[in-house]
């Protein structure tokens, strides 16, 4: 195993910040020699990491991070679009920045439970860039909608072939970069598609238990082992370690109602009990590690919403029965 330290970055603002906070714990239980550099999209998350002194974290506000390019598109897009149009670029400027040899995306809500530095070390010699796949579970195959690949574990490292394609992906977000689906663009994510095909230098992430997610976690079985997380692919018996895991569309309500993913996609019970129960009390001592510093943000983020019956049973349920019903009986 390769002893250089790993640099990552992510972004988030306050509605995401006791799930990035959760991120770097789990990060720095299981990985001793990394960076991570916190781009804070707004002030009161800014503030709020300065006086929480985070070991091993480097926080940079807007100011410090938008050039003149962001600035002149940031009006033209919606929140949410503009932190996609900004993760290239918050790559390119860590490498620049501070001279880094790699640096590694990370989305705020995954949550590791091995160290990543083993999906590192799988780049062959010849490759610089590391991507990694969806694997849809079959009935929730959205690969021409959101793309082969997703951005939630990128690698980069400081090389003339790898900041091509860095560079090439940032020019095309500030040219395109919305929620919606246009001429085979989607968010910064579609262009991804190309990449392997188009260049010699990007590796595709084969290490199963990398990019766990409520659209794949359907294909596998768990079970614990000596405080590790061990997978099996349904398909082919195969076993793997689990090194981090996608809580995509988790959602807080009031009351402390929650849905753990959207409901077009099946969790069972076993997935809930060893990945979901965990994270949310995860997320619990972050909220809590954040409110020492300032208690008046709602640090969940979940936006507390009273249409949880909405949500849960009436647009949940439609979803679920189209995905999981007619997709099965028409073996779509």
């Amino acid at each position: 195993m390769s002893s250089h330290t790993l640099h990552f970055c992510t972004l988030f603002d306050k509605n995401y910040s006791s799930r990035g906070i959760a991120m770097y714990e789990s990060l720095y239980t299981c990985e001793k020699d990394f960076m991570l550099y916190i781009f804070a999209f707004d002030d009161s998350s800014y503030q709020t990491l300065q006086q929480m002194q985070l070991d091993k974290v480097r926080v940079i506000s807007l100011q410090e991070f938008e050039d003149d390019a962001l600035l002149a598109i940031k009006g033209s897009r919606s929140k949410g679009e503009y932190c996609w149009t900004c993760t290239s670029s918050t790559i390119a400027y860590c490498i620049s920045t501070f001279q880094l040899a790699n640096c590694t995306y990370v989305d705020a809500d995954l949550f590791f439970y091995q160290s990543p530095r083993v999906l590192i070390d799988e780049i062959p010699a010849d490759k610089h860039v590391m991507i990694t796949e969806h694997r849809y579970t079959r009935y929730y195959d959205q690969s021409k909608v959101s793309g082969k690949y997703c951005v939630q574990f990128m690698y980069f490292d400081n090389s003339k072939e790898s900041l091509e394609v860095l560079h090439h992906w940032r020019a095309q977000c500030l040219d395109w970069c919305y929620n919606r689906i246009e001429d085979g663009k989607f968010g910064d994510q579609k262009y991804l598609d190309t990449w392997t095909s188009n260049s010699l230098v990007v590796y595709e992430m084969q290490h199963l238990g990398g990019g766990l997610a409520p659209w794949n976690i359907q294909q596998y079985t768990f079970t614990t082992n000596a405080n590790k997380l061990i997978g099996k692919e349904k398909s082919s018996n195969k076993s793997f370690e689990v090194i981090f895991y996608h809580f995509h569309g988790l959602k807080f309500y009031e009351e402390g109602q929650l849905i753990y993913t959207p409901n077009t996609y099946y969790i069972n019970s076993a997935i809930r009990t060893l990945f979901y129960n965990p994270y949310v009390q995860a997320l619990a001592k972050a909220k809590a590690r954040l409110n020492v510093i300032n208690n008046s943000i709602d640090w969940h983020g979940s936006a507390a919403s009273s249409n949880y019956f909405k949500d849960k049973y009436i647009k949940g349920k439609v979803a679920f029965i189209i995905s999981n019903v007619f997709k099965n009986i028409l073996h779509i």
